[in-house]
């Protein structure tokens, strides 16, 4: 990627390849902007624009061959190439995290968890063991990781991410209520659950002030 992409362009691209993957299925061949856009309820130019940071892939005329543009947005978001994944926290989140098959179809490889319980050593998350903590060093010497995921309290999140940093992780997965410190060359993504949830509490709400709003209006006329 020769230029830099604002956050807000690379946070539609899983969109767009989603909706695509949703077309390639019903069996569609190709589609205009303004289609797309009926769809996905962003405006053609929106569409557009997005699209040309990355090349266009469109021809005048025709619009976008929806196979050539899904493959080409899943090599855009890196998902032609495997990722080896860890996960730190052995909890009922990573453990779920660890057990689905959805990561999986776009090249997402759990490997390993580790945990800092002496007593879940050895047992099984499905095809995987879980490890100690003090086993995560010599783990990153002989294996790939390129991306790690936490699933641990927030009071301990910094801590490990700075061991992560130490190790050469440049990727993390970052579960944690606690948005991580780590250096420039390092992307961590942040899942707050918590904060979407509230951000469904609240437009919630709105709707709900809306109809009570208007129930009042219509009572007054």
């Amino acid at each position: 990627m020769k230029k830099d992409i604002s956050q807000v362009v690379i946070k539609r691209m899983p969109r767009y390849y989603r909706y695509l993957r949703y077309l390639m299925d019903e069996g569609k061949e190709r589609i205009s902007s303004a289609e797309l856009s009926d769809l996905m309820n962003v405006t053609a130019s929106q569409i557009r624009q997005d699209l040309n940071n990355f090349g266009g892939f469109g021809q005048q005329g025709y619009g976008y061959n929806v196979k050539h543009l899904h493959d080409e947005i899943g090599k855009i978001l890196g998902l032609d190439k495997t990722h080896n994944l860890i996960i730190i926290g052995g909890g009922n989140l990573g453990r779920a995290l660890a057990t689905t098959d959805a990561f999986s179809k776009h090249n997402f490889y759990m490997t390993a968890i580790f945990d800092c319980n002496e007593k879940l050593k050895g047992t099984k998350v499905g095809d995987i063991v879980i490890r100690t903590m003090d086993e995560l060093d010599s783990y990153y010497a002989k294996n790939r990781v390129d991306m790690a995921v936490l699933t641990i309290p927030a009071e301990h999140a910094q801590e490990v991410a700075d061991r992560l940093v130490k190790l050469g992780v440049k990727a993390i997965w970052n579960f944690a209520q606690l948005d991580l410190e780590v250096p420039d060359d390092v992307v961590v993504q942040n899942v707050h659950l918590s904060d979407s949830l509230m951000r469904l509490s609240l437009n919630m709400l709105q709707k709900e002030n809306k109809v009570n709003t208007g129930n009042g209006k219509r009572n007054r006329e």
